[in-house]
């Protein structure tokens, strides 16, 4: 497969994540009386992922993610002179998805862009949760991310589910992490709003950066050194 079309892939893949999860934020969460909250907002994100997996897996890898590509590079699943094209294709589609968003949701009257479903700590967390309490939360819920997507795809496991755990991952991860930050764990996932939100999401936009790709490194590490069989072999594929 060329590296244009995988851009390709990246990029529209990274698109429907960010307006798939950050648009039922935006338009879903709250809506009166039927709105999905956050239990909704969590499953959109998992199944951005999932349905995405399943379209374009096997076209880029369906990484949609820039801690994700730097953990599968990390874990030799990912050559290194693809990591930064990867990295650009996802950052634009999620801006595109954003500016996406923003025309839907500012056709509604009264429209008032408020928070757009930025990442946040502090005064910003949905929470209130501290600047720490974010920074500690991105990096171990990023790791146990990219833990689930290294083991999914190891070639030793089950064949045809990876998808499925992935999405169910992501859905549980945005669980536990939406009141604390809105949950980033994927640095193009924040920037995409954020360019928008300006201010103050650009502010803090740098925990939303360097704590998905700290926590998806660390996994990029741990998964090969207790993956490894007794015969040396790994779980990358052939």
């Amino acid at each position: 497969m060329s590296l244009g079309r995988k851009l390709g892939a990246e990029f529209i893949g990274t698109f429907w994540l960010v307006f798939g999860g950050c648009g039922s934020a935006v338009l879903a969460a709250g809506f009166p009386d039927v709105g999905i909250g956050l239990l909704g907002v969590s499953l959109a994100f998992g199944l951005t992922v999932l349905t995405m997996a399943y379209a374009i897996g096997h076209i880029s890898g369906c990484h949609l993610n820039p801690a994700v590509s730097v953990g599968l590079w990390i874990g030799g699943r990912f050559p290194a002179k693809e990591l930064v094209p990867y990295i650009i294709a996802q950052i634009l589609g999620a801006i595109v998805a954003a500016a996406t968003l923003y025309a839907v949701a500012s056709g509604k009257p009264g429209f008032e862009l408020g928070g757009f479903a930025a990442n946040g700590f502090g005064e910003h967390s949905p929470g209130g949760y501290s600047m720490v309490s974010a920074l500690v939360a991105e990096i171990v819920l990023t790791f146990m991310f990219l833990l689930i997507i290294l083991g999914a795809t190891d070639k030793r496991a089950p064949a045809g589910f990876a998808p499925i755990a992935i999405g169910l991952g992501l859905t549980l991860i945005h669980l536990i992490g939406i009141p604390v930050t809105n949950l980033s764990v994927n640095p193009a996932r924040s920037i995409g709003p954020a360019v928008f939100v300006g201010g103050w999401a650009l502010a803090q936009l740098w925990l939303f950066v360097v704590a998905p790709i700290v926590g998806a490194a660390i996994a990029g590490v741990v998964y090969p050194a207790i993956s490894v069989g007794p015969n040396g072999e790994t779980g990358a594929a052939d």
